[in-house]
This record gives C-alpha cells, sequence and structure tokens, in this order.
C-alpha cells in the first residue's frame, strides 16, 4: 500500500507520441551547429512521474538546442499507461523491470518482454548519444541523489553541476544492468557519459521541482541553452556535494527478508557488524562503521536489491 500522498499530476504524454524520428515518444531536435548529442530520458520506470513533468515542461517551452542534438525520451510508456492514484507503485513496469535489461546477452537474446522490445526499439538511439540524463524518482522520502556509476567521467560531470548534495558511485544490480550502464558510457574511455537522477519521493512536489532543476544544469552544462533560460528556473546549489561508494549491495536470497527498522535510506550506522535486517534466517549486517544505506527498497523479492551499502569517500 502506499504510504505517501501524490502530490504531482501525471501530464498528458499523448501529444508526444508521434516524435519526429521514428520511435513512438522520442523527438530529436538538430541545431545544425556542432555540439554533444544529449538525451534525456523520462518514465524509465512509469510510476515515476518527475520526469515526464520535466520533460513535458521543457516541450512546452519549445527549447531547441543552441548546439548539437537534444533528444526528449518518454521511455517506458506502457507501463506509464497504467498509472492510477489505487495503487500507483503497480505501474513501475509491465513486464519486467526496463532499467535492468541493458545487458548486451539479454537485448540480444530470443527473451520477449513489453520492456525488452521497448529497449531493442531504443537501443541505437542510446548507444548514439553522447550524454545521458535519466530521471528518477525513489519509493522513500530520501534527499535527492546522483547515481554516477563507477566511472571517474561520470563522477567528474555530477561534480561539475553542482547537484544535487549526495553523489552515489554504483555499480548497480545483480538483476541486471541499466540504461546508465550500458556499453560506452560505462567505459572509463570513452567520451560518452551517463547519469541517473533520483530526484525524491516519487510523487513529491518537490520531485518535479528537482528533475526541472538538474534537467537545466544539464543543458546548460553542454551549451544546448543559455544562462538567460535557465537561471529563473534554477534552485540554489548546495553549500557541498558528498560523494559515497557502494562497497556491495545487498541482494534479497530468500523469500523473507525483512529490515530491523523502517529506514528510507542515507542513514548512517555507526557501528560495524550492526544488524539492519534479516534475509530468512541470516542477519544482514553492516560491514565496517559510518555505513550509509542506499535506497532500502519496499520490494523485497528474491534476486531484487534490499538496499546498498556505502562509505563516505569526500
Amino acid at each position: 500500500m502506499n504510504t505517501y500522498p501524490i502530490e504531482l499530476q501525471p501530464p498528458d504524454i499523448q501529444p508526444y507520441r508521434a516524435g519526429n524520428c521514428g520511435i513512438d515518444y522520442v523527438s530529436t531536435f538538430d541545431s545544425g551547429k556542432a555540439g554533444p548529442h544529449l538525451m534525456l530520458a523520462a518514465l524509465t520506470h512509469g510510476n515515476e512521474l518527475c520526469g515526464a513533468i520535466a520533460l513535458d515542461w521543457l516541450l512546452r517551452q519549445g527549447v531547441r538546442p543552441l548546439a548539437g542534438k537534444l533528444t526528449l525520451a518518454f521511455i517506458n510508456v506502457a507501463a506509464y499507461a497504467r498509472f492510477t492514484r489505487d495503487d500507483p507503485r503497480a505501474s513501475r513496469f509491465v513486464d519486467e523491470d526496463f532499467n535492468r535489461v541493458w545487458n548486451i546477452e539479454a537485448l540480444e537474446s530470443g527473451r520477449n518482454s513489453v520492456e525488452l522490445r521497448r529497449a531493442r526499439e531504443l537501443r541505437a538511439l542510446v548507444g548514439s548519444v553522447d550524454a545521458l540524463l535519466d530521471i528518477h524518482s525513489m519509493q522513500h522520502a530520501t534527499p535527492p541523489l546522483m547515481l554516477c556509476g563507477m566511472t571517474e567521467k561520470a563522477r567528474r560531470l555530477a561534480r561539475q553541476l553542482g547537484t544535487p548534495a549526495h553523489l552515489v558511485c554504483d555499480a548497480g544490480h545483480a538483476a541486471g544492468r541499466r540504461m546508465r550502464d550500458y556499453a560506452d558510457f560505462a567505459d572509463e574511455a570513452s567520451t560518452k557519459i551517463a547519469l541517473l537522477i533520483e530526484c525524491g519521493q516519487h510523487w513529491a512536489l518537490a520531485s518535479g521541482i528537482v528533475a526541472i532543476d538538474a534537467m537545466l544544469r544539464f543543458l546548460l552544462h553542454f551549451g544546448a541553452i543559455g544562462s538567460e533560460f535557465a537561471a529563473p528556473h534554477l534552485a540554489p546549489p548546495p553549500a557541498v556535494q558528498r560523494v559515497v561508494e557502494v562497497t556491495q549491495a545487498v541482494t534479497v536470497a530468500s523469500d523473507a527478508f525483512q529490515f530491523t527498522a523502517p529506514y528510507v535510506g542515507m542513514e548512517l550506522i555507526a557501528r560495524a557488524g550492526t544488524v539492519i535486517g534479516h534475509d530468512g534466517g541470516r542477519p544482514v549486517t553492516t560491514p565496517y562503521d559510518d555505513c550509509v544505506l542506499i535506497m532500502p527498497s519496499m520490494r523485497l523479492r528474491k534476486g531484487e536489491t534490499a538496499v546498498r551499502l556505502g562509505r563516505i569517500v569526500s
């Protein structure tokens, strides 16, 4: 059952269905001038409204890139079409998590699902862009997080954007690869780069504000928009950014995982060996002092990530 109020209004994305590049709900705008190909992705999960709100806002502003290309993509529209206020968590995906299918093996396998078909449709486009910002939100009322992956280039870009306050460096999930880590995005030697921002709780009003702010800072950094357009819509950046490196993801191994407390994320557990949950009969403990709990999940099913454990490095 949903325990958070739904403060956001899901935007009508039907006007964007035709797009302009042969893929439904995807539009690419070319400035005709030299510059990177940027992509903004929303609705990777169908119940995460803030990215759709940000892209809808940008499209209604009639923004076109000053240099390079800009692609705006509404991703799992089939899941989004199922969103209801009565059961908002149920529309995360249709058949499987879209953000776990970006392994080459899965994309080229004989498996079939709504999400895999959409990923295959988008694969060439995603592989062609120079920089991607994938806009997400979270189950709990956790402060916004920038998930940078494991590359130094992504960590550096997150610092250059200057927001949010918490940068998380993580390798992903045992269940499958995220779009953020597809192909050259995860290769330190490549100039292609991707970030995933978690803007706050799924349906909190603040999540939409964070999404627009992060989107504009991303576009501004790459010269796709001017400061005169962006400045009135930017929030003050945090005074400092804290980097947390994930050392392990706790993957649910049983059908009976329970946390020992109602964790919501970013809790700092002072002592190594503190029991934070039980996976069946096995205690789950913190591996070191001052362990940060990152995005504890409500979806405590076998094979899913229950929580990520990290340490503050700067």
